[in-house]
């Protein structure tokens, strides 16, 4: 089983008990994230495509890294006018664990079996 979620104005497909980088979130180290702008769930041949997202589905995740990637370098340069500008840059990112992707079938079967037990 599969997602598709969007942050950070990207789309990423995440599985549960793998891990993801995506744009800064604004959470600390270790915290809860849900992500909510679920925009397609694959679970073997069945699949759900919202319009544009997946009406009540979520993906639950916990950021366990933020850090900077691999530096790169932005360079310019006009030939014949002497203008050379050099500058690095490295993006923040959060590495995002997922532990849950939650659907409303997933829910109600969940909540069934509370009450059976």
């Amino acid at each position: 089983m599969y997602a598709i979620v969007e942050t950070g104005g990207k789309q990423y497909q995440v599985e549960e008990g793998r891990y993801v980088d995506v744009e800064l979130l604004g959470e600390e180290q270790d915290a809860k994230v849900v992500f909510d702008k679920v925009v397609m769930i694959v679970n073997g041949k069945k699949s759900k495509v919202g319009q544009p997202y997946v009406a009540n589905a979520k993906v639950e995740g916990t950021v366990i890294k933020i850090d900077r990637a691999k530096k790169i370098i932005v360079y310019k340069q006009r030939p014949k006018k002497g203008y050379r500008r050099k500058q690095g840059h490295r993006q923040g990112f959060a590495r995002v664990m997922i532990n849950k992707i939650r659907t409303t079938a997933a829910k109600k079967a969940a909540e069934a079996a509370e009450t059976e037990a």
